[in-house]
């Protein structure tokens, strides 16, 4: 059973996260279209950022408020996911192509993201 201490620990975190304004909710498995959907666990599962046009701008370098362990790339673009924050080619980085990209096991922690123009 749980502590007092542990619980006001998660009543806590939950409530700084959900005051910052960052898009991160509980584990859903779905992923709309014009969406890019990242998970902080495989298979879809932990909390989700769920970002689209409106909230990922093409053709910049956009830090992930999760570190993302799947993802899908249900965009109208094809997006470049990367190990750094930063977007550095010098760590891991692969495009995706846009329309229904699945990713259940990445094969990098995921940290940024960059959306590609027309």
């Amino acid at each position: 059973m749980p502590t007092k201490s542990l619980i006001a620990a998660l009543v806590v975190t939950a409530g700084a996260v959900a005051s910052s304004g960052i898009a991160v909710a509980q584990s859903d498995k779905s992923c709309d279209k014009g969406e890019f959907c990242v998970w902080a666990g495989p298979d879809y599962t932990g909390a989700v950022q769920r970002l689209d046009l409106e909230s990922a701008n093409p053709d910049e370098c956009i830090p992930l408020s999760v570190v993302g362990r799947s993802f899908v790339n249900r965009l109208s673009r094809d997006a470049t996911v990367y190990q750094r924050e930063t977007c550095s080619t010098e760590a891991e980085f692969t495009t995706y192509p846009k329309h229904g990209t699945y990713v259940p096991d990445a094969y990098f922690v995921v940290r940024a993201l960059q959306v590609w123009g027309p």
